[in-house]
């Protein structure tokens, strides 16, 4: 499996790229802020075709550039249903002080939706680029949030022996941090939830792919991230 990454540079927030090789289809998870050009390098450089563009969860830094991406393509976005409404605006959803941070950097931002949105739910497989990705939803960051979790991991994974599976996700886990959640929506109590019956039953073999911040383990985190130790 390729799975391909890298930050956009407000907010950091990672856009990953997923397929089964070099020269084949592929997903991509979280457009964020400006990462037009950056993935279309990327695109080009592994002879990569776009087949879907998924989202972890409806906030502007993961679904900034989806509509110009799903355009460029012709895809489809998947999204969780409880985050649906985040897509008729992104940047209203969220406080005023993020809106005006893009604004004074972009000027207008512009929304529009993508042509077509999908709705997902907990549990589904997204069959998508000859991938299977199993929806896992994790509620706190966002009503909406989920995990998306992939057997096996990506070819090269540095101290990749042991490792079995790989998840993405998103803004629910972080290498020694959670996802915040006193921004509309959030909830610390379903984030508790999410922790403690999504996260924790993980195996440890687990490779943790965020949505900000580098990789981590599932091993790592049961043992060294205060925020899961408090749910246990």
């Amino acid at each position: 499996m390729l799975v391909l990454g890298f930050p956009s540079e407000v907010f950091g927030t990672n856009c990953y790229i997923l397929a089964p090789a070099a020269g084949e289809e592929c997903v991509i998870v979280d457009p964020g802020v400006d990462v037009v050009g950056r993935l279309s390098d990327v695109l080009a450089e592994y002879r990569l075709k776009p087949a879907a563009v998924v989202v972890t969860h409806g906030h502007i830094d993961h679904v900034f550039s989806v509509t110009p991406v799903c355009g460029a393509h012709g895809v489809a976005l998947s999204v969780h249903t409880d985050d649906r409404y985040r897509l008729t605006d992104p940047v209203g959803s969220l406080p005023a002080a993020f809106g005006d941070m893009l604004r004074q950097q972009f000027g207008s931002v512009g929304w529009k939706e993508p042509d077509e949105i999908r709705t997902m739910v907990d549990e589904e497989t997204l069959a998508m680029a000859g991938l299977d990705l199993r929806v896992v939803h994790a509620p706190g960051h966002t009503e909406g949030s989920v995990m998306f979790s992939l057997e096996g991991v990506p070819e090269g994974t540095a101290d990749g022996a042991g490792l079995t599976s790989t998840l993405l996700s998103g803004d629910v886990l972080f290498a020694g941090s959670i996802g915040r959640t006193d921004l509309p929506g959030g909830d610390s109590a379903a984030m508790d939830r999410s922790l403690r019956e999504r996260v924790l039953p993980l195996d440890d073999s687990t490779l943790v792919l965020p949505g900000h911040g580098g990789p981590t383990t599932i091993g790592r985190e049961r043992r060294d991230n205060p925020f899961l130790r408090a749910v246990m």
